[in-house]
């Protein structure tokens, strides 16, 4: 200090010069001091504080130059230049700081210059100029001039650079607080003042600073009027300088593009600002002035009008509309005029047209609007506008159709005015979108009308405003958001519809919506009345074709009468209509408008009805749409307000009394009206009307009418009984009234007869229309219309009900026998075993095993001991002498019979034990069957092992049939047979016990119990290893019948009910297992090693993989040789082997391996001579070794065709053909001379495979035969017995005939079906067509009596006792047919029918209705000459009889069977087009009604809800049951009904069930299957623990299925059908019990700690709990707890769970919703998909803003729409305590997604443990626009450093 202090002294002398020398002198001491003492020492630093901080002049001026040399000399660091002059700024004498101002200013500009332009700071208060303004107010004028110094002597490092530097202090200056203080807000403008006036003196280089300048206005703050006209005063001075730059820019024609561009952009800024001058009571007509004064002065210029002007429009639409000052409107209707005269002048052509509409259009309304005005200013304005928007609107209308360019559908930072035309261009276009009106309103949306989203949005919104209003009439208090829903977006919403009127679709919906929002806001009601009138003219112009739009658009003006001051109003508009010398069409609009505006209100009926007199029918006769016109409007008045038209009854009166039919016909509409009100009576009325009533067989619509008032005399008919029989002859003329020129109007006038005929009571109907009942049922089974049929329906169900309410009591006659054969067979026993016979069963065995018995007669009488030893040795006896004296002859057809015989022994054997036995001794008569069964097994087994090989033979077959009839509870008995016979069956030394244990043990594992799973492998495995191994071809042939039988019980339809599921599964593929090898076995050991039997094999590789016994197949040899002489002697056990695998059809058919049935089918056909011509594929062998598998195919292939025919997959055509291929077989054999064995073998095949052939496709009652092709079988059959042929043959043939005739012997496999009972319906007189049992044929009756006598008398006498044996056993089998309860035949009479078996027994008289139509379906067949009925026909037949109580007991099986295939049959023989399908559905629907009445319609649904044929059915059919589930739970019961539920889930958790759908098919069949389950939860006799589980299981495989679709989620839609499917999803899940469904749809813990994308599972889970909350199913606190998890997850296929979420929402609170968006914008702070998070927060905002109406949900969308959405939310009430929390939170998210924009690509660890995902970044510049235009729109919730960061932040 000591260096300086003489000359630090020498500045306080009082001499300038020498203070100033003194001052030099220090300074240049510092340049020359030594290094010890540098510039940063203490001595230096004190010496130029004391300089600077002199009270000198002198001093302190020298001071500054001195520093500022060192500066410039860089002997000072400039930070420490700055840093001196600063601090001696702020504690310098006032005088002084212009001088430190202006040495700041000096080193601001050496140092931007030394860093060449670049020069920044970190912070803004670090800013030089930012230190200055902040120091002293003084400091402000001198400051200014420093800034523009700064920016002259710096131009040349480029204006751009200058402006980055100026921002940041630009930006402070106008955000100082307070702003509004007088020397701050002085700054601020002189500041912007100074930097337009420097552009002025330096145009070229402007554009920058104006960008500056602009760029700024967001930032203003507006927050008062003060505020707000400084920021006028600023916004003048730009402006004004940009007007001078323009015009300099336009001389020398140097940047005028961009300067155009700025133009616009400043305009839109400033239009900006006005929204922020809501609540301030600030004109906005000096602010549209001056964007005026900018678009003037480039109109002025010859510029021209340019396509960014459209953003201006846009916020002119937003200021125009919430405009309320008529100057303010004035001047925007001004510029307005201006903009479109420039755009039309320029003769604007630009890009714009191709793709946009034009914006101008959505100020059409807002003008009308305009036109009320008061002001004559404003009205002229707007009209001259109005008439320019007119031109737009009728060049909208004749030009082509535009699409909608891409640069539109791109994310677009949205304002308020964007959005409304945003939405219009969505509309218009009709882009595919869904509208958040849908999530937010309460109204539901419509799963269909997702197919026009636009009309939806219409029709919900008019549906939303009329709920409004519907709170308003019952005083209920609106929401705030209803309120602004009423108050701010009717007039938006009215614009927008506005411009729809044009639309030529969407038209009629904007009518709908402009008028219910007419009604809902009174405000609109002149704006509409006007718009009615303005586009009126423009719908009747002649170069537009919108004729039809103008009464949709008339019929506005009636519902805007609703409010009291609009009443006048709308009649003074519609009376002048009503000029009677003007034009009819606009005197009968006017009257049809003045009466809908009376139903509005009652005020206008005096105007009403001084149009609505009499006299106007005669004043206007001549005029018919006049006539017409008040006869509709009279119609009107009587159906709104029947006592308004009783005042006009006399009107009334008069049109009926009109000649002209259409006028008489609206005349009975209202008396109609009038008798419905009662408030006239009826029959006085039509007293005094009828002689009145034209001819209605002139005018349909006049026939239609006159029932519809007809309908109401139903109530007095019985009083005024002569006018009612008029009055139902006149209906019942109507309804079967057929016109020749038929027209669609008779239809609706004959549906509407038959309606009025439902409402009389049947008594009435039938007393006074002579003979109903038959032509009632004439003319319903003629009709072929299906309306006609549907109106039909009603009533004849009502005519069913009473029928069966009135029935009678039939008393029951005692049966008496039918016919001859009937006769025969019940005296045949007797004929045959007399008493003396008796005893001598031996002789005729066959017939012996089912005649013969031995009954205890004397139980009393003899004691219970002795009888029951009677008895038992009575039957051990016979069956020693049957076993012995019964030959099989090494013929397995032959061990079938006696098998099949024995059955029956064997039942009668047990049965008359057990009467036997001692009462006493046991109570339970299963313990009796028990002991009985035990004592007979154990006797014939003890026979058995002691019998010689013939008797052996038989009793080994004895045990098999016994174990058949013994019940499936006699676990330990069938064991022990069974193990017996298996001990059997591997003695290969005797043959005899070998095949006939194969039989027995094949017919042991069918009967066996579901749970006998052991036993029953144990079986089957051991016939494979007997049929593999054995060397003998007999005991082959024999195992191969055995497990034939054993495959009907593979993979079986009932499962056990005690198994767990694993154990079940483990079964079943088990049987799979064995059923693969047994097909292989089979085929490998019958079929040549040809192509055939490859590809078979390679079918069923796919469903039976070979596994481990693939050597085992192998090791089998080739069977046949190539000689097949050699096998004659053993032709049966080839039989064997093709009967075998012609039984594992039924099994492959469960698995489904149809394809490997249809080969297997056509190889067995290859093997049948005369036969084989149906197969299309060449590649079957016929020669060779056929002729040796040609028996087998023989006798299994009727058992195929009955299972083909079963499950369609046979035709008609290939069963006529195997029917004729038989007859040539059987006729060739016959004519031929041969004797041999094969010879013998393959002629008794045929004719037992004929005979058997005829009866399976007969009794099954689908398809008929014709008569000489049965008859002509029949006759080859009685050739075979009456000629001397081997007795094999006679056996043949007489099976042949009762096997014809359904007697079965010898099928095994599926004989229920074989043997079905029913009673030929089609039977007519003359018919060549036989449908139906053949026992049951009047036409074949005296042919097959004939052949019955024929056997008959060879059986009762015959010199030939091996004779008598086959015609006795022949005729057993038929008589065991008739006496087994299975068919029981009723005397001959057409109308009846065989009843079937059930406990029913229903009687009908034969003039019933049911019994009418019941017959009338008996007799539908398409193949018997004359009419054929229509599809329709048969569909209302059974929709009929559906509803009926009961029904006759007939064979409903075979009808519904015949049905079923009736629609397939006839559609191409129907010139109309039949829905496919529909005929089948209703035989469905009839089978479910009435399946638990009638067995055969039970086995029926069985056969078609087991899941092998369920997989075949066409989608309509599997879609039925499903949905009727429930139906299908009440009618089975036990292991079944657990079967079809486990089916259900099997179906949909099996890939093979949904080959050959697309994803629509099996969407709509998850969608049966939802709504099925949901009927079964909704029953409460299901509501138990068992079926709940199985609900549960079906629930899970659906809820895995449901769809996702990602496609659709990213565009903020859902497909049609995946729509309905959730929704039919959500309404089941509804119905589960609450805590299974907590637990089934909670989210793993594992999945939540994952983060990344949500798993597909878990966003089903999610949005499944999203939706259940919508509903009201669970609490909104259920997804609360997934919100982390939800918002943390990556954006992707999370969209629809987002939207769901939201949805959920609605149903909160407002604190609720406010706590959701504060967490959602503070998980974006932190989460690694920030993107998910503030889609969220779009998404709510967007639900709950003002604006909800005009936004779309779409991912992108709800995030640019965020700057505005979430303003407008946080500034409603009960939002503004969150703001600045949610705020504060935003400005976080902010900073942070700037920071990663900034850094991405580089490693950088600032985010600290919370990094951003890859997968954001193509998202990260979009985010970061959106965030910081939302944070400037909410700027006023951020502190000062808050904003002054958010204004540096650079977004690009």
């Amino acid at each position: 200090m000591d260096l300086y202090g003489p000359l630090l002294e020498k500045t306080r002398v009082p001499q300038p010069s020498l203070q100033k020398f003194a001052v030099a002198s220090i300074f240049s001491k510092f340049r020359s001091s030594p290094s010890y003492l540098d510039l940063e020492s203490e001595p230096v630093r004190d010496a130029i504080s004391q300089c600077l901080h002199s009270s000198s002049p002198a001093v302190v001026d020298q001071s500054v130059r001195e520093l500022c040399r060192l500066v410039l000399e860089s002997k000072l660091e400039l930070s420490r230049g700055l840093l001196e002059l600063q601090s001696a700024l702020e504690g310098s004498n006032p005088k002084f700081v212009d001088l430190f101002v202006k040495g700041l200013g000096l080193l601001v500009r050496v140092g931007f210059q030394k860093n060449h332009g670049s020069w920044r700071f970190s912070h803004t208060e670090n800013h030089p100029f930012v230190r200055i303004l902040s120091s002293r107010s003084e400091a402000q004028s001198e400051l200014l001039h420093q800034i523009l110094l700064f920016m002259a002597q710096n131009r040349r490092l480029g204006m751009v650079e200058i402006c980055e530097f100026l921002r940041p202090f630009f930006i402070f200056s106008l955000l100082r607080v307070p702003f509004s203080d007088s020397s701050s807000s002085w700054f601020a403008r002189q500041l912007i003042s100074s930097l337009a006036s420097f552009c002025c003196s330096y145009p070229n280089e402007a554009i920058p600073i104006f960008k500056l300048l602009i760029g700024s206005l967001k930032h203003l703050p507006l927050t008062n009027s003060d505020e707000i006209r400084n920021s006028y005063y600023s916004l003048e001075c730009m402006v004004d300088g940009y007007t001078v730059v323009l015009k300099q820019l336009a001389g020398t024609a140097l940047l005028v593009a961009e300067a155009q561009l700025l133009g616009v952009d400043l305009s839109k800024n400033i239009l900006s600002l006005v929204t922020c001058f809501h609540g301030c009571n600030v004109s906005v007509e000096p602010i549209v002035e001056l964007v005026k004064r900018l678009l003037v002065m480039q109109r002025s210029l010859a510029l021209k009008y340019i396509p960014e002007l459209s953003s201006v429009m846009l916020s002119l639409f937003i200021v125009l509309v919430e405009s309320e000052l008529e100057h303010d409107q004035l001047c925007l209707l001004k510029l307005l005029t201006f903009l479109l005269k420039w755009k039309c002048e320029n003769e604007y052509v630009v890009a714009e047209t191709n793709y946009a509409l034009n914006q101008e259009l959505l100020f059409t309304f807002p003008v009308i609007n305009l036109m009320s005005s008061a002001s004559r200013s404003v009205k002229g304005a707007a009209a001259d506008l109005l008439v320019m928007l007119e031109k737009l609107l009728v060049q909208l209308s004749t030009a082509p159709r535009i699409e909608l360019a891409t640069e539109w559908r791109n994310p677009h930072i949205s304002s308020p005015g964007f959005l409304v035309y945003r939405l219009l261009q969505n509309l218009w276009f009709q882009e595919q979108s869904t509208f958040f009106i849908s999530l937010s309103s309460g109204i539901k949306a419509d799963v269909k009308g997702m197919h026009n989203d636009q009309e939806t949005w219409a029709s919900q919104l008019r549906e939303y405003s009329l709920q409004i209003i519907g709170r308003r009439k019952s005083s209920q208090p609106l929401s705030h958001s209803e309120v602004t829903f009423c108050t701010e977006m009717a007039p938006f919403l009215s614009a927008v519809s506005g411009v729809l009127l044009m639309h030529p679709s969407l038209g009629n919906a904007a009518t709908d919506l402009l008028a219910a929002l007419g009604i809902m806001d009174p405000k609109q009601g002149v704006p509409l009345l006007l718009s009615v009138l303005f586009y009126s003219g423009i719908f009747t112009r002649k170069d537009i074709n919108y004729h039809n739009n103008l009464p949709k658009l008339l019929a506005m003006l009636p519902p805007l009468a609703s409010h009291f001051m609009m009443i006048p109003l709308v009649i003074q508009t519609i009376l002048p209509m009503l000029q009677k010398d003007g034009k009819s069409v606009l005197f009968a609009t006017g009257a049809r408008l003045l009466c809908q505006t009376w139903a509005i209100t009652d005020r206008a009926f005096g105007s009403l009805q001084a149009i609505l007199l009499p006299s106007g029918f005669t004043e206007f006769k001549s005029d018919r749409t006049i006539c017409i016109s008040l006869a509709v409007s009279i119609r009107d008045v009587c159906k709104q307000n029947p006592d308004r038209g009783v005042d006009l009854i006399l009107s009334v009166s008069a049109c009926v009394e009109s000649q002209d039919p259409i006028i008489q016909s609206l005349g009975f509409q209202s008396l109609a009206h009038l008798c419905e009100a009662d408030v006239i009576d009826f029959y006085t009325a039509w007293d005094a009307i009828s002689k009145h009533v034209l001819d209605y067989s002139i005018e349909p619509l006049l026939a239609q009418n006159l029932c519809l008032l007809l309908r109401w005399g139903a109530m007095d008919a019985e009083a005024y009984s002569e006018a009612s029989r008029n009055v139902l002859q006149t209906l019942w003329g109507v309804a079967t009234y057929k016109p020749a020129s038929y027209r669609e109007q008779w239809t609706k006038a004959r549906v509407t007869a038959f309606e009025a005929l439902t409402e009389y009571e049947v008594p009435h109907i039938q007393n006074r229309i002579p003979d109903f009942k038959r032509e009632n049922t004439d003319i319903f089974l003629n009709e072929a219309n299906v309306d006609v049929l549907g109106a039909m329906e009603g009533f004849e169900v009502k005519i069913i009900t009473h029928e069966h309410m009135t029935r009678r009591r039939f008393i029951k006659e005692k049966k008496v026998a039918g016919n001859k054969i009937e006769k025969l067979l019940d005296v045949f026993p007797g004929v045959v075993f007399s008493l003396g016979k008796k005893r001598n069963a031996g002789k005729l065995p066959g017939a012996a095993l089912f005649c013969l018995h031995f009954s205890p007669e004397d139980i009393k009488k003899q004691g219970q001991s002795s009888v029951s030893q009677d008895v038992h040795a009575g039957y051990e006896n016979a069956m020693l002498d049957i076993a012995a004296s019964l030959q099989l002859s090494r013929n397995i057809f032959v061990a079938l019979l006696s098998l099949q015989s024995w059955k029956s022994f064997m039942g009668r054997w047990i049965r008359a034990n057990v009467l036997c036995l001692d009462t006493k001794a046991s109570a339970i008569a299963s313990d009796k069957t028990t002991k009985a069964a035990n004592d007979i097994l154990k006797t014939i087994l003890r026979l058995a092992e002691e019998s010689i090989p013939r008797s052996a033979e038989n009793l080994a077959l004895a045990v098999g049939a016994f174990c058949k009839v013994l019940p499936q509870s006699a676990h330990a008995i069938k064991a022990t047979a069974s193990k017996f016979l298996l001990n059997w069956l591997f003695q290969h030394e005797h043959e005899h016990r070998q095949w006939s244990a194969a039989l027995s043990l094949g017919l042991i594992s069918r009967c066996l119990h579901a749970t006998d799973h052991s036993l029953k492998f144990k079986i089957v495995t051991g016939l494979i290893e007997v049929l593999i191994g054995s060397k003998r071809m007999l005991v082959r042939g024999a195992c191969g019948v055995g497990l034939g039988f054993s495959c009907e019980v593979l993979v079986g339809r009932v499962r056990a009910a005690d198994s767990n599921h694993l154990e079940k599964a483990s079964d079943n593929m088990q049987e799979v297992d064995l059923l693969g090898k047994i097909v292989r076995t089979l085929l490998l050991m019958t079929s040549p090693r040809t192509q055939p039997l490859y590809d078979i094999l390679e079918c069923l590789s796919a469903y039976f993989p070979q596994g481990s016994y693939i050597s085992e197949m192998e090791m089998i040899s080739q069977l046949l040789p190539a000689d097949s002489d050699d096998l004659e002697e053993d032709i049966w056990g080839v039989a064997g082997l093709v009967f075998g695998l012609g039984s594992s059809i039924d099994a492959l058919y469960r698995v489904g391996a149809h394809d490997a049935i249809v080969k297997i089918k056509d190889l067995i056909i290859s093997w049948v001579p005369h036969v084989d011509f149906l197969l299309v594929d060449s590649s079957f062998p016929q020669e060779g070794l056929d002729k040796i598998l040609s028996v087998g195919s023989c006798l299994v292939l009727p058992t195929i065709v009955a299972f083909c025919q079963r499950v369609e997959m046979m035709n008609d055509y290939q069963m006529d053909y195997l029917v004729n291929g038989y007859s040539e077989l059987i006729y060739e054999l016959v004519s031929v001379s041969k004797s041999g064995a094969f010879h013998q073998s393959l002629l008794m095949a045929s004719c037992i495979g004929a005979g058997n052939l005829i009866a399976c496709i007969l009794n099954e009652g689908v398809h008929p035969i014709e008569v000489e092709h049965i008859k002509c079988l029949l006759d080859l059959f009685r050739k075979c017995y009456s000629n001397p042929y081997p007795y094999a043959i006679h056996l043949g043939g007489m099976l042949g005939v009762v096997n014809a005739m359904g007697a079965g012997a010898g099928i095994l496999v599926h004989s229920h079906h074989l043997s079905s009972s029913m009673k030929t319906a089609c039977e007519q007189k003359d018919s060549s067509y036989i449908l139906g049992p053949l026992l049951s044929s009047h036409i074949c009756e005296p042919y097959l009596t004939t052949l019955v006598q024929e056997i008959f008398l060879v059986a009762q006498k015959s010199d030939d006792l091996q004779m008598q044996q086959n015609a006795t056993w022949a005729l057993s089998f038929l008589r065991n047919l008739l006496w087994s309860g299975k068919l029981q035949i009723v005397e001959n009479h057409a109308q009846t029918d065989v009843t079937d078996h059930k406990t029913f027994s229903h009687d009908f008289s034969e003039d019933s209705l049911v019994m009418k139509l019941s017959t009338w379906l008996m007799n539908l067949n398409y193949s018997v000459a004359g009419d054929i009925s229509h599809v329709g026909t048969v569909v209302a037949v059974l929709r009929c009889l559906s509803q009926s109580p009961r029904l006759p007991a007939v064979n409903w099986g075979s009808i519904i069977r015949r049905c079923m295939k009736y629609e397939a049959q006839i559609s191409e023989m129907l010139a109309d087009p039949v829905v496919r399908g529909t005929l089948r559905v209703e035989c469905l629907k009839f089978v479910i009604t009435h399946a638990n009445k009638f067995e055969a319609l039970l086995t029926f649904l069985d056969e078609l809800s087991d899941l092998s044929r369920f997989r075949t059915l066409e989608l309509n059919l599997q879609s039925c049951l499903l949905i009727h589930l429930a139906g299908l739970l009440k009618i089975f019961s036990g292991s079944r009904l657990d079967k079809l539920l486990d089916d259900v889930s099997e179906f949909f958790s099996s890939d093979g069930s949904y080959q050959g759908y697309n994803s629509d098919q099996k969407s709509l069949l998850r969608m049966s299957c939802w709504k099925g389950l949901y009927h079964c939860l909704d029953e409460a006799s299901f509501s138990s623990l068992e079926y709940m589980l199985k609900f549960e299981k079906c629930i899970q495989v659906l809820f895995h299925l449901l769809p996702v679709s990602d496609s659709a989620a990213s565009m903020g839609l859902d497909l049609p059908n995946h729509a309905q499917e959730w929704f039919d999803a959500i309404k089941c899940l509804a119905k589960a019990k609450g805590e299974w469904l907590l637990n089934f749809l909670q989210v793993p813990v594992m999945d939540l700690a994952q983060g990344d994308s949500l798993p597909m599972e878990v966003l089903k889970r999610v949005l499944a709990k999203a939706k259940l909350v919508r509903v009201g199913s669970f609490s909104l606190t259920e997804i609360g707890r997934l919100k982390s998890y939800i918002l943390n997850s990556n954006a992707h296929g999370t969209w629809s769970v987002l939207v769901e979420i939201v949805a959920a929402l609605q149903r909160g609170e407002r604190s609720f919703k406010s706590q959701w968006l504060v967490d959602a914008i503070e998980i974006s702070c932190i989460s690694s998909y920030p993107s998910t998070a503030l889609q969220f927060v779009g998404l709510l905002s967007s639900s709950c803003c003002k604006y909800m109406p005009l936004l779309t949900v779409d991912p992108k969308t709800v995030l640019s729409d965020l700057p505005v959405t979430l303003t407008s939310l946080l500034t409603e009430p009960g939002w503004e305590p969150v703001a600045e929390s949610i705020v504060s939170k935003l400005w976080a998210s902010t900073e942070r997604i700037c920071h990663w924009v900034s850094h991405m690509g580089l490693f950088d660890d600032s985010l600290g443990t919370h990094p951003i995902d890859e997968s954001e970044n193509d998202m990260a510049g979009f985010l970061l626009q959106v965030l910081h235009h939302t944070c400037v729109s909410l700027k006023r919730y951020l502190p000062l450093e808050k904003q002054l960061k958010l204004a540096g932040m650079v977004v690009s």
